[in-house]
């Protein structure tokens, strides 16, 4: 038979796109913390063609939380600063009203008090799949905590954490079984890390960065006792540390007994992370306890020689002895002894940033942790 003749196939017809899914996130309010700044990139990188997100917050009205506010999204401020209130009865009948009208195929509850007001309202206004979000492993969890936890533990599908140790954490302490505990790695933005030169621990004035909020958990006390080891035997060191807290005027009067004077400096909160790595040639994570750290993969992003105590999951990030060096928690000397050596081999802190930042590019950066977070709300809508 000719061609001519031939009879003709239909053309193959493409299966129509999934609809995209419509995720309504709650947290509290908005700042420059780690959870709400990863939550807000997440927002803003999400495919509006596979996830159509809504943000509500529990409050919300101040500058900082405005200015933060994602683009392309709606946003919902309920104003509320008490639960148990008149405002807060009022505030969850709005909310229901909202969720009925929009209809969301996914709600995602950060930390406590949006897990609380928004589990339930969720479940009343119809939402089929509700996701609560706890990125540290429950250090500060009081007793009421535990007990408002199980009272809307039945309410909810998944429970989100980043690390393998905080899903363990989860499993133990809060009584979900393993298979609702669903682990989605953070990302950070490789690219404004780019083009930063590698550490040179061989310069006049090497300085030693921690990006940290002043609370005890952080252990910026140890870091300062560290300091004052190092600041003995090396006249190049400064430290500096970028963040604030309820801790401030304790380390400000550790400060003054250690003598530490110039040598050691609290920058306060800081707009830019990026820019203040930049500055810093070692970088270190000193703390008691950790999720998956946000200020730690920024660390790598910056190709900087690092430092990070054996908690969470620095160790899985940084690979001890090839692209960081991993210390015990709460050993202010071990923590000088991984800080000295940097300034011993500066060869060694230059292949350890380099390694870093090759690992964060390959596995943590911001498309593939927005990847992973588009795949889960699919499989949960059942598209």
């Amino acid at each position: 038979m000719s061609a001519l003749l031939a009879p003709r196939l239909a053309d193959p017809v493409a299966p129509p796109a999934a609809a995209p899914v419509r995720v309504s996130f709650v947290i509290d309010r908005l700042t420059r913390a780690g959870t709400e700044s990863q939550l807000v990139a997440l927002i803003n990188h999400l495919d509006r063609s596979r996830v159509r997100p809504s943000l509500v917050l529990l409050d919300g009205e101040d500058d900082l939380s405005r200015a933060l506010e994602p683009a392309d999204c709606p946003v919902v401020r309920l104003g509320v600063r008490k639960l148990l209130s008149r405002g807060g009865v009022q505030a969850a009948s709005r909310l229901r009203a909202y969720w009925r009208d929009t209809q969301p195929d996914v709600v995602q509850t950060y930390f406590q008090d949006s897990s609380y007001f928004g589990v339930p309202v969720a479940r009343a206004a119809g939402v089929k799949a509700v996701v609560r979000v706890r990125n540290n492993l429950g250090y500060a969890l009081t007793r009421k905590d535990r007990v408002a936890g199980r009272v809307i533990r039945p309410f909810v599908s998944r429970f989100l954490t980043n690390t393998a140790a905080g899903r363990d954490a989860i499993v133990a302490g809060d009584g979900y079984t393993p298979d609702r505990v669903v682990v989605l790695e953070n990302g950070v933005d490789t690219q404004r890390f780019n083009r930063f030169l590698l550490p040179d621990t061989t310069k006049k004035r090497v300085r030693v960065g921690c990006v940290a909020n002043l609370r005890p958990v952080k252990n910026i006390a140890g870091l300062m006792h560290a300091a004052k080891l190092l600041l003995e035997r090396h006249s190049c060191l400064v430290f500096e540390v970028a963040g604030d807290g309820e801790q401030r005027e304790e380390l400000e009067r550790l400060h003054a007994e250690l003598g530490l004077g110039s040598r050691f400096v609290f920058r306060g909160s800081i707009p830019d992370a990026a820019a203040f790595l930049r500055t810093v040639e070692i970088a270190v994570l000193p703390s008691h306890s950790e999720g998956m750290s946000n200020a730690l993969l920024e660390y790598m992003a910056a190709g900087r020689a690092v430092v990070a105590t054996a908690v969470g999951a620095n160790p899985t990030l940084i690979d001890d002895g090839r692209s960081g060096q991993i210390v015990p928690p709460n050993d202010p000397t071990a923590l000088a002894e991984a800080v000295g050596r940097y300034l011993e081999r500066p060869l060694m802190a230059a292949a350890f940033g380099a390694a870093a930042r090759r690992k964060v590019e390959s596995e943590f950066s911001r498309d593939a942790m927005t990847r992973r977070f588009e795949d889960f709300f699919h499989e949960l809508a059942g598209r």
